[in-house]
């Protein structure tokens, strides 16, 4: 497989904009999904993958214009989003109302599991998040109760294997699978809840940390999430020396641009731009005038 197959570049995304339950609900109509390594957790099948090979962990990405909000959920692994663009307010709670909290480009969440979570573009232009879930089967979204009761007043019913149903454009609920039962309040009863101050502790804000170690041991993100997480700022001059690594290796160029050598081999990145890096392959890089990049680390 050649490097540039292993590109995705931020003007290739291809997005998904019925990828969820909640698709048709005003404000989370207009959002756009994508998955950019692994399955990530879409509801729809026809969502398109852009590199299918395990990794240990998914990349995905939400482009959202503002006062589009993605609905309250939880998930079984971890979710990290790094924000690229546009200013986010991330909400926890079965309704959103239990913490709250505003990032802006250059910050970083990692929100734990079993936590219902939600977020929304507040800013006054489109904003970008790039995601990371962990393990290479992220599983489903625990959506919260009052999103299949908004799902159902536009048509859309999701069944127990994952996949939605748009009764609105005619089509049919099998005869031989369920529909995914309304979460109930036990459900919701056993899911964690955090305050103002335990959310803004899943956080790195730009200000805090522009660079180094953002998740894994001895980083401010220290619990295990089955990757590590670095924020890499480089100027000309400094160049990488060349090394291999074993484990999966995901570069993400936030700012500025980024020549990648991978076994002799090229490829320059630009800004939103993900690059998925061969095992074993020898690989370095360099800049003509600034980098900032994350780079991701499976363990």
């Amino acid at each position: 497989m050649s490097l540039q197959s292993r590109l995705v570049r931020y003007s290739d995304l291809i997005p998904c904009r019925d990828a969820f339950i909640d698709t048709r609900t005003p404000g989370s109509d207009r959002k756009e999904n994508f998955t950019i390594i692994g399955p990530g957790v879409s509801e729809n099948p026809n969502q398109h993958i852009h590199i299918a090979e395990p990794h240990g962990f998914n990349i995905g990405g939400a482009r959202q214009p503002p006062g589009c909000t993605n609905s309250q959920h939880s998930h079984d692994t971890e979710e990290v989003f790094f924000v690229h663009s546009g200013k986010w307010a991330f909400r926890l709670g079965e309704t959103g109302d239990d913490a709250e909290v505003i990032l802006k480009p250059g910050d970083i969440i990692s929100i734990p599991t079993q936590v219902f979570r939600g977020f929304e573009n507040v800013g006054e232009e489109e904003g970008y998040l790039w995601a990371i879930l962990g393990g290479d089967d992220p599983g489903r979204v625990l959506w919260a109760p009052d999103v299949f009761d908004m799902a159902e007043d536009y048509g859309l019913v999701l069944l127990e294997n994952g996949s939605l149903v748009d009764v609105a454009a005619g089509e049919a609920v099998p005869d031989d699978v369920a529909p995914m039962p309304r979460t109930s309040q036990a459900q919701v009863d056993a899911l964690m809840s955090l305050c103002d101050t335990g959310l803004r502790a899943c956080c790195v804000t730009e200000q805090q940390r522009s660079a180094g170690p953002l998740i894994g041991p001895n980083a401010p993100l220290s619990r295990d999430h089955g990757f590590t997480t670095e924020r890499i700022r480089i100027s000309e001059g400094e160049d990488m020396t060349p090394e291999r690594r074993e484990r999966p290796d995901v570069l993400f160029l936030h700012a500025g641009e980024l020549t990648v050598q991978v076994d002799g081999e090229a490829t320059a990145l630009k800004p939103g731009d993900t690059l998925s890096i061969p095992r074993r392959s020898l690989r370095s890089w360099s800049t003509q005038s600034r980098a900032d990049f994350l780079r991701v680390l499976g363990t």
